[in-house]
């Protein structure tokens, strides 16, 4: 892990069209001052409202996270989020002319490849890493989702998830090296949904903007013939 904080060395921008929402979006990234942090501009809106890309500021996790602030949201910035962590950028703006960032191939490829053109600057003020100390378990029976924290001297992450369908069962994988690993490893995993979910994610008004190019469709059950056509 890095010791110092860190920032990109130029802005760099990309255009296109977001998952959900279907809208058109040009995405900005800028460097940013030490201790800044992560945030975002709607630079779209009247007083080009700043986001900060914190747990508080998160709004909605429906099939994507959306944070906002007030009438100012920012719709799917889970991939745009993953390549800033991925290569321990610490200080970034992202402006975002539009609701949704572009979704690209459905991964976080096409933020990691703008990230890198842009390059990485080294800051002087050293990084503020959250200590853990003690065991942290959260559990939500609603969603059935368990969370634990432990303390370790670097980074790694362990994720266990039961699909509840035969076609993918249960699956886990862990990310020990984040430097190493990021990139090759985990950046390239794509948006996935099973067959079945598709009508009920139309119905609720997302996946506007997905089509096979940017998202992966999951059969998980015998086509009927309305299906096939």
């Amino acid at each position: 892990m890095l010791e110092l904080q860190r920032t990109i060395a130029k802005k760099v921008s990309m255009k296109g069209t977001g998952l959900h929402t279907g809208t058109e979006c040009k995405l900005t990234f800028k460097p940013a001052p030490e201790n800044h942090g992560i945030k975002f501009v709607r630079t779209d809106l009247g007083g080009k409202p700043e986001i900060p890309a914190i747990a508080d500021n998160v709004v909605d996790i429906s099939r994507g996270t959306t944070i906002g602030i007030g009438e100012a949201k920012v719709h799917t910035v889970e991939h745009v989020l993953a390549a800033i962590v991925g290569f321990q950028i610490d200080n970034i703006i992202i402006e975002v002319e539009g609701i949704e960032p572009p979704v690209g191939d459905g991964s976080s490829l096409l933020f990691c490849e703008a990230l890198q053109k842009a390059g990485f600057e080294q800051q002087t003020v050293p990084k503020d890493y959250l200590i853990i100390d003690q065991t942290i378990v959260h559990h939500e029976d609603d969603n059935q989702v368990d969370i634990v924290a432990l303390p370790l001297d670097n980074y790694r992450v362990t994720v266990m998830v039961d699909y509840q369908n035969p076609a993918l069962g249960s699956q886990h994988t862990g990310l020990f090296d984040l430097e190493k690993e990021f990139e090759k490893e985990f950046a390239p995993a794509r948006t996935f949904c099973f067959l079945s979910e598709v009508e009920e994610l139309a119905d609720q008004d997302l996946i506007k903007g997905g089509d096979l190019d940017n998202a992966i469709v999951i059969l998980d059950h015998d086509l009927n013939k309305k299906e096939y056509k």
